[in-house]
C-alpha cells in the first residue's frame, strides 16, 4: 500500500503513527492493528477499504448504503496493490453494525434469498453477538482472492465467541487466498499464531510482539493483580 502524502497537518494527517511513512506492506495472511483510542486504528482501515471499492459504512462492493458522511479524505491518498488482485472481500465495523443489518433487511425485502448470506436469520432477529458471529461464519465466506477488514470484531462477542472466530481465522489461512486487516483490542484475538501486529502507539507505526501489546500487558497484570490493582485504583484521590 503506497500513499502521497498531502503537504497538511490536519487530521488525520498529523497522526503520529502515520508519520513519515510512504508505504505499508502487509506481508502475512492476518494482519491486526493495535493502539488507544484515537491513534489513527479505525481511520486507516476505513481508508482501506473505501480505496478498495467498500463500503465506508461497512459491507461489500455490492451494499451501498449511508446513513452519514463521517470519512476521513485518506482514502484519496492510497493506491493500494495486491498479489494477485484482490476481487472480493467485506468491510466490517462494528460503530455501524445496526446500519448494515437494516439495510440487509431492507434488501431482503426486495431479492427475498431467506438471508442465504446471514445463516437464515435476519441480524436484528439475533443476539448481538449471535449477528455478528453469523456474519463471520456465513458472510465471509470467499477464500479465493479476498481482503477482508475488520473493525473491532470483539465488540459484542464473548470470550468463547472470540475464539470461534479464531477458528473462522485459522480456516481461512488454510484454505489460502484470503487476506485480513482487524484492528481490535482483544488479548484473545491477538493471540492468534503467526500474526503481523502493527502498533499504533508507535511513530511511526511499528511491528510489535503479541507480548509487548498494551493488550496482554494490562490483562496479565490485571488477571495476576487484580485486587491490589483495583485497591490502588479506587483509593485514588478524585
Amino acid at each position: 500500500m503506497l500513499w502521497d502524502w498531502p503537504a497538511e497537518e490536519a487530521y488525520p494527517y498529523n497522526l503520529p503513527a502515520l508519520r513519515g511513512l510512504s508505504r505499508i506492506t502487509f506481508h502475512r495472511p492476518v494482519t491486526f492493528l493495535v493502539g488507544e483510542n484515537g491513534t489513527g486504528k479505525s481511520t486507516l482501515l476505513e481508508a482501506i477499504a473505501i480505496a478498495a471499492g467498500f463500503n465506508p459504512e461497512g459491507g461489500s462492493r455490492s451494499n451501498m448504503f449511508q446513513h452519514a458522511k463521517t470519512e476521513s479524505t485518506l482514502h484519496e491518498h492510497l493506491r493500494l496493490s495486491w498479489l494477485p488482485k484482490a476481487t472480493s472481500g467485506f468491510f466490517f465495523r462494528a460503530e455501524s453494525f445496526f446500519n448494515f443489518a437494516s439495510h440487509v433487511d431492507e434488501a431482503e425485502r426486495i431479492r427475498a434469498t431467506g438471508y442465504a448470506a446471514y445463516g437464515g436469520t435476519s441480524l436484528h432477529e439475533q443476539s448481538h453477538g449471535e449477528s455478528f458471529l453469523a456474519l463471520f461464519l456465513h458472510r465471509l465466506g470467499n477464500r479465493n482472492n479476498s481482503l477482508y477488514l475488520l473493525d473491532e470484531p470483539e465488540a459484542a462477542l464473548s470470550p468463547s465467541r472470540q475464539l470461534a472466530l479464531l477458528r473462522i481465522l485459522h480456516d481461512h489461512e488454510q484454505a489460502g487466498g484470503a487476506q485480513f486487516l482487524i484492528a481490535t483490542h482483544s488479548p484473545i484475538l491477538l493471540g492468534y499464531p503467526g500474526a503481523a501486529i502493527l502498533s499504533f502507539d508507535r511513530t511511526p507505526l511499528a511491528p510489535v510482539e503479541y507480548e509487548d501489546t498494551e493488550s496482554y500487558r494490562l490483562t496479565r497484570q490485571f488477571l495476576m493483580q487484580r485486587e491490589g490493582i483495583l485497591r490502588a485504583l479506587f483509593s485514588q484521590e478524585e
